[in-house]
């Protein structure tokens, strides 16, 4: 017998986001406005930090990879939402929702792994000036981004291989808009007992530790600037320091309100609004945190737009 080790469906139906079919299409066109501005503004931040040579330092590096990881991040699922949206359909095949859960999974962790390096950078650049040329070298940043990817890949392979090993006997109606891997869980007829004791561990690797280093590294930035309290200083550090603190808010706030605030059973739509602003909401704000916040990246903004005028 085999049951054990295969899934008994072809496809999922995805319910979707929890509004009347009425206004299905008013949401479609928030939700594409949003995707749209996520992949033009991370873009942008991407070709500004490649245009612009003051911006060849550690943090761009970190945050370009940022960029295009927020882009990839929600391509894996707004895509799939709106075209459901647009064609009045709610089904995805078996192999499309185990793809989407192993690259939900990947870039979502590597979000967490490159926030971590970007508040370690800042605490170098605010705790350790005089060294921070040697100590952030550029071998350095790629050994950082080369392994939030490699540990990335793996948590996303271990957690897609165990989800293939369940079965999906009683039901194949996911309350949400994307294959997210705890809906799966609860979906399956097998014992999920390991699954659930390697979301525990992973967990604590992908999210909690990296969030622990990022709240280390920010209470050292902290009690710098307390030793040496100036306007001086502590403007500079919530200038380079500022918008980083945004975008760690709004992801380990989502993710927290998401995985470690306990819900009811009668709460799924919660789990599938946060989820929303997990995905889709987040990566859209990051490009305008950081070109608002950042006089960095306002100057290089002004510097292209110039340098295009002048050229035309």
């Amino acid at each position: 017998m085999r049951q054990d080790n295969q899934s008994s469906v072809s496809e999922f139906l995805l319910l979707g986001l929890p509004v009347q079919p009425e206004e299905q299409g008013m949401y479609c066109a928030l939700f594409l406005a949003m995707y749209l501005t996520t992949v033009l503004g991370n873009l942008l931040i991407i070709l500004l930090i490649r245009l612009d040579s003051c911006l060849h330092t550690p943090m761009y590096f970190f945050l370009s990879h940022l960029a295009l990881t927020d882009i990839s991040f929600s391509s894996v699922t707004a895509p799939k939402m709106l075209m459901n949206m647009l064609m009045q359909t709610q089904s995805i095949s078996y192999a499309g929702c185990i793809s989407q859960a192993y690259f939900s999974i990947l870039f979502g962790s590597l979000d967490s792994f490159l926030l971590t390096s970007m508040a370690y950078d800042r605490y170098v650049a605010i705790c350790h000036p005089l060294h921070y040329p040697r100590i952030m070298s550029q071998n350095l940043c790629f050994l950082l981004v080369i392994v939030s990817w490699v540990l990335s890949f793996a948590s996303a392979l271990v957690h897609t291989l165990l989800l293939t090993r369940l079965s999906f006997f009683r039901d194949n109606t996911l309350h949400h808009f994307f294959c997210e891997l705890a809906a799966l869980i609860k979906l399956s007829s097998s014992d999920t007992t390991i699954n659930e004791l390697v979301i525990l561990t992973v967990g604590t690797v992908v999210i909690s530790v990296p969030f622990v280093c990022i709240l280390v590294s920010y209470g050292h930035i902290g009690a710098t600037i307390l030793r040496r309290p100036s306007i001086k200083g502590i403007c500079k550090a919530l200038s380079t320091c500022g918008s980083h603190l945004c975008v760690v808010s709004l992801y380990y706030g989502a993710i927290i309100g998401l995985y470690f605030v306990p819900s009811s059973d009668g709460s799924k739509d919660k789990d599938v609004i946060v989820s929303v602003f997990y995905s889709l909401v987040t990566p859209m704000l990051n490009p305008f945190i950081y070109s608002l916040r950042n006089r960095d990246m306002k100057g290089a903004l002004e510097n292209v737009l110039s340098r295009g005028i002048f050229s035309a």
